[in-house]
Parts: C-alpha cells; sequence; structure tokens
C-alpha cells in the first residue's frame, strides 16, 4: 500500500519553486532516502509534507487522502529536524510527553507511551534530566522519542544526523535502524550524505538541480546510475566513451564483453572497486602504468594511465609505486552502459 503519494508537486517561498514537478510514492513501511547536494530543495519537500509550506503545484496523499488544505497539526505525520528543537525548562519526560499533552492525551496512557519510548530510543535512566545536561546524540535521541509517541503514519526526518560527530552518527544509525525494525514506521528523511542514505534506505530518490533525477534501491543507483551525472555523484571517476559492436564494448585499447545491441555512441561506468589488477599475460588485460597513489584506509586509490585513457583503481594492497607497470582486467559484470541522458522517472 502506498502510505505518502506526491504527485507532480512544485514547492518553494515567495512562488518561486525550489522544487519542480516531483512525484514519489512511497508503501507503507518503507524507508526512502531524498538524497542530494545542499541547497536542493530537500527541506522543502518535507515542509511541504508536513503542512508547513503549501505547495505551488500538484496533490499530496497521505494513507489516500489529499491533503492539501488540511492543517498542519491534523496531517498524521511528524516531522524531526535537523536541531532538535528540545524545550529547556522541560525535562527529558516531559519534553517527550509534550505533543500527548497538547493532544488531551494524560495519565496512565500517556505514562505508558512515554515509557515505551525511552526504553526504545536509550533513553532509560535520563528522564530528569533537563536538556542542558544531554550531549548532542541524546537531544536527538529525545527529538525523535518526541516525535514516535505520537504514534504518527508517517515520521519525516531532516538530517538528523548532520550535527553529531562520526561516533555519534554511527550510534544514531542503528538507532533509527532499531526503531523502524521495531515499530515498522513508514519513513521519508533527507540527506546529503551518501553512505547514510546507502546504509539506511530501502530506496534513494536523488535530486539534482530541484529534480528528481533517479529513483531505485541504492544498489541500482550506485552501481546502475541512469546517466553520468549520477555516476559522478556516487563518486565513479571512470566514465569511457566507446562503442558496442557486436556485444563487445569497446574504447582505445579496452575492449569487454556486454550483452547489448550496437551502439556507435555510448558511456560505459565502471567502479574503481570492480577492476582487478591482473599478472602480466592475463588474457585480455589492459597495460598501464601507476601516476599516483592515494591510501585511504580500507584501500589504496590508484590513478593508472593506459594508451587511450586514464582510469582509477581501488586496491586493498599498498605495495604499489609510481611508475611501476601494471596490468588491469576488467570484466564484463563491471561495464554499466549508458547510451544516452534518460528522463527523470515520473
Amino acid at each position: 500500500m502506498e502510505q505518502l503519494i506526491l504527485d507532480n508537486i512544485s514547492a518553494g517561498y515567495r512562488g518561486r519553486p525550489v522544487i519542480k514537478e516531483l512525484s514519489l510514492a512511497v508503501q507503507e513501511g518503507e524507508m526512502v532516502a531524498i538524497l542530494g547536494p545542499s541547497g536542493e530543495g530537500k527541506t522543502t519537500i518535507l515542509k511541504t509534507i508536513a503542512g508547513l509550506l503549501p505547495p505551488l503545484g500538484g496533490h499530496i496523499l497521505i494513507n489516500g487522502l489529499e491533503v492539501n488544505r488540511i492543517a498542519a497539526e491534523k496531517r498524521d505525520v511528524v516531522l524531526v529536524f535537523q536541531k532538535p528543537l528540545l524545550f529547556p525548562f522541560l525535562n527529558v519526560h516531559d519534553n517527550i510527553g509534550f505533543g500527548l499533552r497538547m493532544q488531551g492525551i494524560r495519565s496512565k496512557q500517556s505514562a505508558m507511551q512515554i515509557a515505551e519510548m525511552v526504553e526504545l530510543t536509550g533513553l532509560k535512566g535520563l528522564e530528569r534530566r533537563k536538556v542542558h545536561q544531554l550531549s548532542g546524540g541524546q537531544q536527538q535521541r529525545v527529538a525523535l522519542a518526541r516525535g514516535l509517541v505520537l504514534r504518527p503514519s508517517i515520521l519525516l526526518l531532516d538530517e538528523p544526523l548532520s550535527n553529531l560527530d562520526a561516533d555519534l552518527r554511527h550510534q544514531m544509525r542503528e538507532l533509527i535502524q532499531h526503531i523502524r525494525q521495531q515499530t515498522g514506521i513508514t519513513t521519508l528523511f533527507v540527506t546529503h550524505d551518501q553512505s547514510e542514505a546507502l546504509m539506511l534506505s530501502d530506496r534513494i530518490a536523488l535530486l539534482l538541480q530541484g529534480r528528481l533525477r533517479q529513483l531505485g534501491t541504492p544498489h541500482e543507483l550506485f552501481y546502475q546510475p541512469q546517466d553520468t551525472e549520477v555516476a559522478s555523484f556516487f563518486g565513479c571517476p571512470n566514465l569511457l566513451k566507446g562503442t558496442i559492436q557486436d556485444n563487445i564494448f569497446s574504447s582505445g585499447e579496452i575492449h569487454v564483453p556486454v550483452i547489448s545491441a550496437n551502439h556507435d555512441q555510448c558511456t560505459a561506468v565502471i567502479r574503481p572497486e570492480q577492476i582487478n589488477l591482473a599478472p602480466d599475460g592475463c588474457p585480455d588485460a589492459v597495460k598501464g602504468t601507476v601516476t599516483s597513489i592515494s591510501f585511504e584506509g580500507v584501500y589504496t586509490r590508484l590513478a593508472i594511465e593506459t594508451s587511450s585513457c586514464e582510469l582509477t583503481v581501488f586496491s586493498s594492497s599498498n605495495q604499489y609505486s609510481r611508475g611501476e607497470q601494471v596490468y588491469l582486467s576488467i570484466p564484463s559484470s563491471a561495464v554499466h552502459i549508458i547510451v544516452q541522458a534518460q528522463r527523470p522517472p515520473r
């Protein structure tokens, strides 16, 4: 069941659209990431869904009901902002229960729901602390609990991890995954962090220039980009222009079997981690020279110049040196062919 539908939504400020004709359907229980660079209008989408900003065009449906003219407080969604925005004069318990009090829910029912959220978000023992006594990660947990305690159909998260350091981001990612497993809540979150989107989401909606450029699973966007801009966004520098004839992609001295119709012009996307460094004499290996080396922790980034192009390769070994001659093997499974720019998904 589609719990949230954005039908040709345009949104912006003072009549000027930041988001143009965006269509997106989120299934019940699904977690979808809206990913893109800063300034693409990701937060604008969440504000429009939550009712804090009227759409400039299109329709928003929640649980099958159009909500364009329904007030924010009557929509079955909760928006958790990038900053926790907690009440400094209230303790953790009362911050979490604030929305319940506004709804007139008190006494035993309220206490039970608050206790449930305290347990779920790992805040047990902190209920009486004030905001200034909490770490940044703890404050973000309180903000999550305050939204979840209302039991909304849809949870909207606006860059919830961006203000945290690396360790806290890791902890919060695990918490969000745990909450989703325990509650099954439908979640739409925005981020500019690729690793965050790839790790947490069922599907990713990539925004570039205010438009939806590709919608799909993390694996599809990472390994099967629909155009070269999407490939570049996900950090793939190996974009080889070439041709396909009789199921062979050719670019200079590189020839790789592919399953494709013939094309006079196309681009092969080849991720650096999928290129193998082959021993001398390996069939179909391409000779190259290492021109630069960058140790990056779990792998070493090598720039390798062949007679027709330069390729970036990730290697688990750091035993290479500049000027060294190497041989590259590109498996068919590593080649993703882009024939032409495609229209954004609708």
